[in-house]
């Protein structure tokens, strides 16, 4: 604090010292002159070749024939969300459709073990031997592309069948499953048919085979892996149980050194891997002591979303095992937890649950039981034995049977995963008893898995998904679950019900969970560069609202979502832009209402002002359409005007040919936005000026070569998407050739907001340019050759101003260059009487520095070419030190919750927390040859066939044991600044003390614009002083703020069915009957790997 107040005070008594003969004096009068000129003579060019006097004139005199019309926020989100109910229903309809056709499958199946039947499998389909001919299970399977499936290689008249790499292909389970549910493929068929826009629909089998539609081709990994298993898919998991508090206690005594600790650490991933964010958690390690593996959790269930998860695998990867194991105090600590959250109404408020991962219990320990959860047993208690001893098998599967819980004794790696998978049966006993189909909605997810190597977009998707049941009454009391039915909604069909036109330029629609989490948002950024490759965030699905709404700091808006409200509340925000660069302050007003039957809450956002008003013009069809067909014109094309996904005919269309075609009568069958087409009609009447003005100039430079040199291009844009352009020099000619374009996307209309030129216009007085430089280098690596100048458009009808469109140019900077420096020189016959300080002056001189810097203090001209879009605070720390202290730019404090810093650690890739059981096995290789002997006394070496799907992993392990020093990213939260100009400040001059001499600014707006032109002494050298540089820093939370906030507990809604106890529970079937066995190949794999490491 007080060496920044002793530096202001420091600058403002320079300003005041008297000056001295070695000084620089620049004339202000001089300075003020130049900006008037140079200024003048900018809006000149930029209103002549942008038409923006004609079209302000053109929507000036269409004023009278105008309405502005003042949107309902309440009335528009409750439509909005009235609509998306119905999209949903849909869905829901087509998934109840699948669960009844399995159910009546499965009920009339019987089980016939030496069923011999040949389906489609996914990785074999279109297979062929060295023969020529079909290899077994991959008959030919006709795949096409389809642009409904993101133009992916499917086949729409049947689904085929995916299963992972360690589940045998041909298991009577397997086959007898795919048998019953072939009778599927009708109903998907079916489904497609009457909704068009349902998009992948799957049956996820509890045996492991997952059933797609429409069909594809799988393609393993590098590896020869498929680790893709619905039953760890988060839909699966939550369709199959109820929310659940779980607490994992895992015995780290020295007797679990080895192999067994390998494997525990891989049951514990295993678990932490079905849980998902309506699910509560904690682990606790037990030897002598009883140990929280994350001390700051002690004594509480913390919520198992993907942050936390990972958290815990980090933790758990480092356990070790010593010391000697008490059982006792690790579960009765369990207990009081479950409890203490139970009784105070916190967690998931239905199934609790204790994992207890052990190689042997030999303690008195039936008082625990007795005394915590006993004769009610309201928490079940889960056993899983580690290794290949049996002698305390007894006594552990005995804490599972009497406590309504499964015991598995897990001997190998390669077992972890279906038996960890027993315990999900158990909990959805209750559920299929009943016969109860709880209808779940996911979180947003990107499922790039599904498609393994196969290029897709990668879109964010809920699921909804429904459990499928065994109806037959001989094993009603076992309740069987058969697995779960499920089918995608990419949220982009959602938000396109919330159209782009009906918010505005700065509004948007959003969707979130009933836990607080964004499903969707135009500020949600789920990928990140690593690299040159872009890669989905760890924690892109746990973002929550309060992150990206930051400045809701009471969490208001976040609370009354949660709790499905329907309401509104108004926030003065400072919303970034143009990659953070840049920032907008608005005054918000957020309208919100729940989702009937989901989840999900619906939140609008209209900016105050002209974001709240809708124009609407009247104009005939006729007269529209010959507007309509002008080459120079464009519709966005992500928005709806007319639906084209629907109809195959219609899917080749772009929205300009749709909305021709639905005028023309050409197309009746199209269904379209008539208030949106009626707004496109009325702009392209009011704009077809525009046109014939842009081609006039265009004529002109060609027949006259005095023409100015620099302007590229001239553009507009309505609020209704449509836009018109015109080149003044040949497309190999542009310094920008992606700006308009899809790969430039915040140039253009998209689905989720107005053009960044056009959104910067709209926040700036109608007829007054904005200028905006790029921040990318240019094609050749040097500095931005280009700059994008706008203006908006208004119109006033009743007192109220809407905002009609914003108009522009591109121009090569070279031309604002030659015209800075020609309106700053003064000749040498200049009189230079009455001046004071230098004269003649001249820009080029070495005596001065001049810089021409935009509102947010980026440089557009320098007289050194490297400093072009440079922040000038980088440049010159003195001058603009001096200018915030002046008052002149102003600092503001920006924060993101999504950012990725980077942090220094050795990576060991065979650490991390395991996607199947051939990795996990894998990062065990290292100890295995070591210890080679245990090993086979540990491993289970019955039944080791069914190998011939297992993948050759010889790749992994090489791969796996690679150490490496890595700079990764992790999520994180920084804050950083964004520099604002005072408008209000016209011109500002000052002297700073730089030690040896005393350094002399200018500053002048230049009139019309966002830019200043500064001069500076350039003899001065100020480098005394700092940069002020924009770099964000990472916000470091001291040990307690960072514990704090990872015990906190944001307010959530719980889902609204809770399925815990049947009385016609068989408790009995608890487990402990039949083991998995492992694979020829899992069981060679050491000795060729020693023989490997001994040659080489």
């Amino acid at each position: 604090m007080l060496p920044g107040l002793f530096l202001w005070l420091f600058l403002s008594y320079n300003c005041l010292l008297p000056l001295t003969e070695s000084q620089t004096k620049i004339p202000i009068e001089t300075v003020t002159s130049w900006a008037d000129t140079f200024g003048a003579e900018l809006y000149r060019i930029i209103t002549k070749f942008s038409g923006s006097l004609l079209l302000q004139k053109k929507y000036k005199d269409v004023e009278p024939t105008l309405k502005i019309k003042e949107v309902d926020g309440l009335e528009l989100v409750k439509k909005f969300s009235e609509e998306m109910e119905s999209m949903l229903r849909r869905k829901v309809e087509a998934v109840e459709r699948l669960v009844e056709a399995a159910e009546d499958a499965d009920l009339y199946h019987e089980f016939n073990t030496s069923l011999v039947f040949d389906y489609y499998n996914a990785v074999n389909i279109n297979e062929k031997d060295e023969n020529d001919n079909y290899v077994e299970l991959g008959d030919e399977f006709i795949l096409e592309p389809n642009e409904h499936f993101n133009n992916l290689l499917v086949n729409t008249t049947y689904s085929d069948i995916q299963l992972p790499t360690n589940v045998y292909n041909k298991d009577p389970d397997i086959l007898n499953g795919v048998y019953m549910s072939e009778a599927l493929n009708p109903i998907f068929v079916d489904n497609f048919e009457r909704d068009p826009t349902l998009t992948w629909q799957y049956f996820g089998s509890s045996t492991g085979f997952f059933r797609l539609y429409p069909g594809i081709k799988w393609v393993p990994d590098q590896n020869g892996v498929l680790s893709f298993d619905c039953r760890n898919r988060g839909w699966y998991i939550q369709a199959a149980t109820s929310p659940k508090d779980i607490v994992i206690v895992v015995d780290i005594s020295g007797s679990m050194k080895g192999l067994r600790m390998t494997i525990a650490k891989h049951t514990i991933v295993t678990i932490l891997d079905t849980l998902g964010e309506n699910d509560f958690v904690n682990v606790i390690a037990y030897n002598d002591y009883v140990h929280y593996i994350e001390p700051c959790f002690k004594g509480i269930l913390v919520q198992a979303d993907r942050d936390n998860r990972e958290h815990f695998k980090q933790l758990v990867d480092e356990l070790q095992a010593k010391g000697v194991g008490t059982v006792n105090k690790a579960v009765t600590e369990s207990f009081k937890i479950l409890r203490e959250f139970r009784d105070a109404g916190r967690g998931g408020l239905c199934n609790q649950a204790i994992m207890l991962i052990t190689d042997g219990a030999m303690e008195d320990y039936k008082f625990v039981f007795e005394k915590y959860n006993w004769p009610d047993r309201k928490v079940r208690v889960f056993t899983y034995l580690i290794g290949r001893e049996v002698s305390f098998a007894q006594n552990v599967k005995w804490i599972a049977c009497n406590n309504k819980g499964y015991y598995t004794h897990i001997s190998t790696l390669a077992d972890v995963q279906e038996n960890v998978m027993e315990y999900l049966h158990v909990l959805s006993r209750p559920m299929v008893i009943n016969h109860d189909h709880d209808i779940i909605w996911t979180e947003a997810y990107m499922d790039s898995a599904l498609f393994a190597s196969q290029a897709q977009s990668l879109l964010l998707m809920t699921t909804v998904a429904m459990p499928v049941f065994s109806k037959k009454n001989e094993t009603r009391s076992h309740g069987i679950l058969l697995g779960v039915v499920g089918s995608d909604v990419p949220l982009r069909e959602l938000l396109k019900l919330a159209p782009r036109y009906k918010l505005g330029v700065h509004g948007y629609a959003f969707l979130n969970t009933n836990n607080g989490y964004i499903l969707s948002h135009p500020d949600l950024r789920p990928l990140y560069k690593d690299g040159k490759k872009l890669k989905p965030k760890p924690n892109y699905n746990s973002v929550d609202l309060s992150e990206v709404e930051w400045e809701d700091l009471d969490e208001v808006l976040r609370t009354a979502m949660i709790n499905g409200e329907t309401g509104y509340l108004s926030m003065d925000v400072k919303v970034p832009v143009d990659k953070g660069k840049r920032v907008l302050f608005l005054t918000n007003d957020y309208f919100f209402t729940d989702i009937s039957d989901t989840p999900f809450s619906l939140g609008v956002v209209l900016s105050r002002g002209h974001g709240e008003y809708i124009l609407l013009g009247n104009t005939s069809v006729e007269e529209g359409l010959h507007d309509l067909l002008h080459p120079d014109l464009t519709l966005a094309n992500e928005w709806i005007y007319c639906i084209t996904d629907i109809d195959p005919d219609h899917r080749k269309l772009s929205q300009l040919e749709a909305v021709i075609r639905f005028l023309t009568g050409e197309e009746p069958d199209l269904e379209c936005d008539e208030e949106l087409v009626q707004e496109v009609l009325f702009d392209a009447v009011v704009t077809a000026p525009m046109e014939a003005y842009w081609t006039s100039l265009i004529l002109n430079l060609a027949e006259n070569s005095d023409m100015e040199e620099g302007v590229e291009m001239a553009f507009m844009g309505t609020r209704a998407g449509l836009m018109r352009s015109a080149f003044y020099v040949g497309t190999e000619k542009l310094s920008n050739r992606k700006f308009l374009t899809r790969e430039d996307k915040e140039s253009i209309f998209t689905m989720d907001h107005f053009p960044l030129w056009y959104r910067r216009a709209a926040e700036h007085p109608s007829g007054s340019f904005i200028y905006s430089i790029p921040f990318e280098e240019a094609s050749d690596g040097g500095p931005p050759e280009v700059v994008t100048v706008s203006t908006s458009v208004t119109v006033t009808v009743g007192g109220k101003t809407g905002l009609a469109a914003a108009v522009g140019v591109q121009i090569n900077l070279e031309l604002i260059q030659r015209k800075l420096w020609t309106a700053t020189q003064q000749p040498n016959d200049t009189d230079c009487s009455g001046v004071e300080g230098l004269c003649p002056l001249n820009c080029q001189d070495d005596t001065l520095n001049c810089f021409l810097i935009d509102n947010n203090g980026f440089i557009l001209v320098s007289k050194v070419s490297k400093q072009t879009g440079k922040f000038f605070g980088e440049v010159d720390g003195s001058v603009m030190t001096q200018l915030l202290n002046m008052g002149m730019f102003k600092q503001v404090k920006m924060f993101d919750y999504q950012a990725m810093c980077k942090t220094h650690h050795h990576h060991h890739s065979g650490a991390r927390p395991l996607l199947s059981p051939i990795y996990a096995f894998l990062a065990a290789v290292k100890w295995l040859i070591t210890d080679f002997l245990i090993f086979l006394l540990e491993f289970n070496i019955s039944s080791f066939w069914h190998s011939d799907n297992l993948a050759d992993a010889k790749s992994v392990f090489h791969h796996a044991h690679k150490h490496k020093k890595l700079e990764a990213l992790q999520p994180c939260d920084t804050e950083y600044p964004v520099f604002v100009y005072e408008a209000t400040i016209k011109e500002t001059n000052g002297i700073i003390e730089c030690g040896d001499c005393r350094k002399m600014f200018v500053v002048q707006q230049i009139i019309n614009s966002n830019l200043l032109l500064l001069v500076t002494d350039a003899a001065c050298d100020c480098s005394i002083f700092p940069p002020v540089l924009l770099q964000p820093k990472e916000v470091k939370y001291n040990a307690s703020v960072k514990c704090d906030r990872m015990r906190s507990q944001k307010p959530r809604r719980r889902p609204d069915t809770c399925h815990a106890f049947h009385p016609e529970e068989n408790a009995e079937d608890c487990g402990g009957a039949a083991e998995i066995s492992a694979s020829l190949p899992l069981l060679f794999l050491p000795l060729g790997m020693t023989a490997f490491l001994l040659l080489h």
